[in-house]
């Protein structure tokens, strides 16, 4: 550029943030948290920094969704900028503590903080019957699809309506307060579960998010979580009316079983038959012809129910969706549309197939 076409400052600054713009519309950074102070109750302010380098960040309070002290390792999400004063600064949008030691610090900071406030203080049992059941969790993830696999191996009369968020990274903690709010809003469900299967400290700090704390503990639906493994416990899962170790184990704490319930059943007729019998004995001699066809007419009757039971309990296994896929069958989900990507499931696999063909069955 010739001494001819000069800028002014302010247009130097423009020209530059408009680059900025245009080759790091929004970037993210990882390093050491230097210099961290908050002011007037909504500006923070702190350096961002490496073995070499450092570069100052600025960023809205109410977008800090995690506790920050000087020396936490984070990564930013952030835009580059230079200030009409010609301060060079990263204008953050969103930031994460990673590293175990980084995330223990924070989770017990924000940890400590809720729990003053009593947010994980109120809990309430489970309903006693739950027939309609709200997941949040990615329909992708293999602990969601163990919570299904679990669910309808113990109990295939449910409806279950499921909300598909990100289970990890930045997009996760919003998508699932999102989720919570909608449940709550327009449904009629009896428990929110919020699945997620195992992972590293990072991949489970979304449940870590302060805002979604404070959503499940606001939740006017009882919530399940089942997140991890049985050594890791989140913010979410205080905060949540039950935590689970697993998702299997959420399925199991869910719903009864159904072989267990048969067979509860058959014993409560066994024991009652044994009463009945029991009372017989001490009936008087003058009414013993009476009783005694007494007796075998609810002999009869026990018998009956007994059978029914049997029978209920064999088409309810020749029902069982297992059974079903077992025989060769094969479950269909998704809506039969060309183009449209359905779930195909057998006793063996989960499969994603395109719709090529559509023709209506004549009946």
């Amino acid at each position: 550029m010739s001494p001819d076409a000069k800028l002014t400052v302010s247009e130097f600054v423009q020209i530059a943030n408009e680059t900025f713009q245009f080759t790091f519309p929004e970037i993210f950074i990882e390093g050491e948290v230097n210099s961290f102070k908050v002011n007037q109750s909504k500006f923070v302010f702190f350096d961002l920094r490496d073995s070499e380098s450092t570069v100052s960040c600025f960023m809205m309070l109410f977008q800090m969704r995690f506790p920050l002290e000087n020396g936490m390792r984070v990564v930013v999400r952030a835009t580059p900028k230079i200030t009409n004063w010609g301060k060079f600064s990263l204008t953050v949008s969103q930031i994460s503590p990673v590293g175990q030691g980084s995330i223990k610090k924070s989770l017990d900071l924000l940890r400590t903080k809720l729990s003053t406030e009593g947010i994980f203080a109120n809990k309430r049992p489970l309903p006693e019957v739950i027939s309609k059941i709200a997941v949040i969790s990615s329909k992708d993830a293999a602990g969601y699809h163990d919570f299904i696999k679990i669910l309808s191996e113990r109990w295939s009369d449910l409806q279950i309506d499921l909300a598909h968020v990100q289970v990890q990274g930045f997009t996760a903690p919003d998508q699932i307060v999102r989720a919570l709010h909608y449940f709550n809003e327009k449904s009629s469900h009896d428990i929110i579960a919020i699945i997620r299967g195992g992972g590293s400290a990072d991949d489970l700090a979304p449940f870590n998010d302060e805002v979604l704390a404070r959503a499940i503990a606001a939740s006017k639906i009882p919530t399940v979580t089942g997140i991890g493994h049985e050594v890791d416990e989140t913010l979410a899962d205080l905060a949540a009316d039950i935590r689970t170790s697993t998702p299997s184990n959420a399925a199991q704490l869910i719903t009864p079983d159904k072989n267990t319930a048969i067979s509860q059943i058959y014993s409560d007729l066994t024991h009652t038959r044994t009463y009945l019998l029991d009372q017989i004995t001490y009936v008087s001699q003058d009414l013993r012809t009476e009783i005694s066809t007494l007796s075998t007419h609810l002999h009869h009757q026990i018998d009956r129910r007994l059978a029914e039971v049997t029978s209920l309990r064999s088409l309810a296994e020749q029902l069982d969706p297992e059974t079903v896929l077992a025989r060769g069958y094969a479950t269909i989900t998704g809506s039969p549309t060309l183009g449209q990507i359905v779930n195909i499931t057998t006793s063996k696999n989960f499969i994603q197939a395109e719709v090529k063909n559509v023709k209506k069955r004549n009946t």
